[in-house]
């Protein structure tokens, strides 16, 4: 594992706005955060991060929810619903399945809107109304469209979504609908929508909430500081991995960016810093690509296709943040077939955690690495879920079981069970 600690930083700069700023994570050029609308730097067009002058240890933490961790983000309170807090469920059956030392579910589709999306939205907002903007925007596969819509309409700010036609579950989008979002559909997939939604930001015409957008990882990066908090608090220790769902690669970027902060608070030493392990789906699967050809950055895939509709992106645009992740923490990325992820829907729900397919992903990529050896028996595992069943509740019907036709009465449904 190579050193994951950030560069020294005793002091912030002119351009920090209380205590706070963006840096290129190539160049390293420092950006003020407030000042202007910035996704992107300035000087050579890389991807930003949020920076701090203070890293703050466990100690430092009150509350509950996202918000607990205030001292680790930039505000101290943020729009919400509240989010955050969300369960780390214990799997028994199939971690004797799988066979390991322990097995955990993240189940952040229990946050407000029923995705992650929301931990990142109440922070992200929170900077639009810093910001004085008067319009909200992003591409979506439906979680983002869903948390932004409700996040938006709580600031009481206008919201536009831009989805690619045919291609979203309808429970995602009858939320942004509920939520008031303007939704327009797009004739392509959820690439071409973000490269347009960066073109309206870049005009002016709204304020970008896809997680280009540095401070919508701030609030994912909560997801890694509630896992390590409890995983310890109930096993003892830390998880010796954490295996997630990838799409636009936004939590891989997060979560490691959350290790390398309470590594430089000294919270963590190196050997304590859980394996990234990301799962794609076959049919969308340019992370995996990248990893397995020791690519620096990923290739775009014009053409994906999988039943697990919120990891449906070909080019995954924090790809350069979460590459460096998955390597340095010593983790891998997998790819699965559409049936695998099935089954392992199934197998939550049959532990009673119900979630969409692309949350399934991050147990059929475990089954997966456990299979061929990569995950040994020894290992404490946790995998993220990202989003409820009810998101895709086509996708939840088709995987269960099927309602069966019975005549009215009582000795009618006794003869029917006991056929």
């Amino acid at each position: 594992m190579t050193d994951l600690s950030l560069p020294e930083e005793p002091t912030a700069p002119d351009v920090a706005d209380g205590g706070v700023w963006l840096r290129c994570i190539d160049c390293g050029h420092e950006h003020a955060p407030f000042e202007e609308i910035i996704y992107t730097c300035t000087e050579c067009g890389s991807l930003l991060e949020a920076r701090y002058d203070h890293y703050p240890t466990f100690d430092e933490f009150t509350g509950r929810g996202v918000w607990r961790y205030r001292a680790a983000l930039p505000f101290e309170e943020g729009v919400s619903l509240p989010e955050g807090a969300t369960p780390l469920h214990e799997a028994p059956r199939l971690r004797e399945e799988i066979d390991l030392r322990s097995l955990r579910i993240k189940h952040e589709g229990m946050n407000p809107t029923g995705s992650f999306k929301d931990r990142g939205m109440t922070v992200g907002v929170r900077v639009a109304q810093e910001l004085g903007v008067d319009r909200l925007a992003c591409a979506s596969t439906g979680n983002t469209s869903a948390a932004l819509a409700a996040y938006g309409t709580r600031a009481g700010l206008e919201t536009l979504v831009l989805l690619p036609a045919g291609k979203v579950a309808a429970g995602k989008i009858a939320q942004a609908s509920l939520h008031g979002a303007r939704i327009l559909e797009v004739d392509g997939n959820f690439d071409d929508c973000l490269d347009i939604v960066q073109e309206l930001a870049d005009r002016g015409e709204a304020y970008l909430l896809n997680s280009l957008n540095p401070f919508r990882l701030e609030g994912q990066k909560t997801i890694g500081l509630e896992i390590l908090e409890e995983f310890r608090d109930d096993e003892g220790r830390f998880p010796d991995r954490i295996v997630l769902p990838v799409g636009n690669a936004g939590n891989t970027a997060a979560l490691y960016k959350c290790f390398r902060e309470l590594l430089a608070a000294g919270e963590l030493a190196d050997s304590d810093v859980p394996k990234l392990t990301g799962v794609q789906a076959e049919g969308a699967a340019p992370m995996v690509e990248a990893i397995e050809t020791g690519a620096e950055n990923t290739e775009r895939w014009s053409d994906v296709e999988t039943i697990a509709t919120a990891i449906r992106i070909g080019n995954p645009v924090n790809a350069p943040k979460a590459l460096p992740g998955i390597r340095q923490t010593g983790g891998t990325a997998v790819s699965v077939s559409d049936a695998a992820i099935t089954d392992a829907q199934r197998a939550l729900a049959g532990e009673g955690i119900g979630v969409e397919p692309a949350s399934a992903a991050s147990v059929a990529g475990l089954r997966a690495l456990r299979e061929r050896g990569v995950v040994g028996a020894d290992e404490d595992v946790v995998c993220l879920t990202t989003g409820h069943l009810l998101k895709d509740p086509d996708a939840a019907a088709a995987a269960g079981s099927a309602p069966e036709s019975v005549a009215n009465g009582t000795d009618a449904v006794l003869s029917h069970l006991h056929d």
